[in-house]
């Protein structure tokens, strides 16, 4: 007589079932898997790292910007004060020549009024030209002049315009001049009314 088959245990049921159902063990990595995401980790390491060089490599430049506008300013520093000493001197009182020893001033009294050639050949004296003994000239005028022998423009000129003398009255020296002699002068003042006019007192 045959034995019916009863039912079949339920833990065979259940392990059969829990291989590929939601219950059961994790799943495991294959080894490609493994291989490739190593690879995209090894990959992106080397991104980093590269990227991060990249990062120090424009602070480095601007290092060196920073030194080389220091550097620059500090050498336009004393540039522009060199340049401000060069227009100081350029801008300085023009002058036709500096008084010389060499140069011989002779002053005559054209005015009206006693001592005023030897007043401003004194002056001329102490201001550093060489001055000649002042004389009377043979008429009187009411301006001033100053004549200049050949090549003694520029000193003429210096001599006027510390005298007050208008650079339109510097002429050559002719033979019309109003003075009896001017033999050894290298410069003549023919001081007239408006040169006397400044001098503070006269002697005969």
């Amino acid at each position: 007589m045959t034995t019916p088959r009863g039912p079949e245990p339920a833990g065979r049921g259940a392990g059969r079932g829990g291989r590929g159902g939601p219950g059961g063990s994790s799943p495991t990595w294959s080894p490609l898997k493994a291989l490739a995401v190593l690879a995209v980790a090894v990959g992106l390491g080397a991104y980093l790292i590269d990227l991060g060089a990249g990062r120090h490599a424009p602070t480095s430049a601007a290092s060196t910007t920073s030194t080389t506008t220091s550097t620059s300013t500090t050498t336009t520093g004393p540039s522009t004060s060199s340049t401000s000493s060069t227009t100081t001197t350029t801008t300085a009182p023009p002058s036709g020549a500096q008084p010389s020893q060499a140069v011989k001033v002779l002053v005559a009294n054209a005015s009206q009024t006693n001592g005023v050639a030897a007043y401003f050949a004194q002056k001329l004296a102490s201001d550093g030209w060489g001055t000649l003994t002042p004389v009377t000239a043979t008429t009187t005028t009411s301006s001033s002049s100053v004549y200049y022998a050949s090549g003694e423009q520029q000193a003429a000129r210096s001599v006027a315009a510390e005298l007050g003398v208008p650079s339109s009255a510097v002429q050559p020296l002719v033979s019309t001049v109003i003075v009896a002699s001017t033999t050894g002068a290298d410069v003549v003042v023919v001081a007239g009314d408006d040169l006397a006019a400044q001098v503070p007192t006269s002697s005969g």
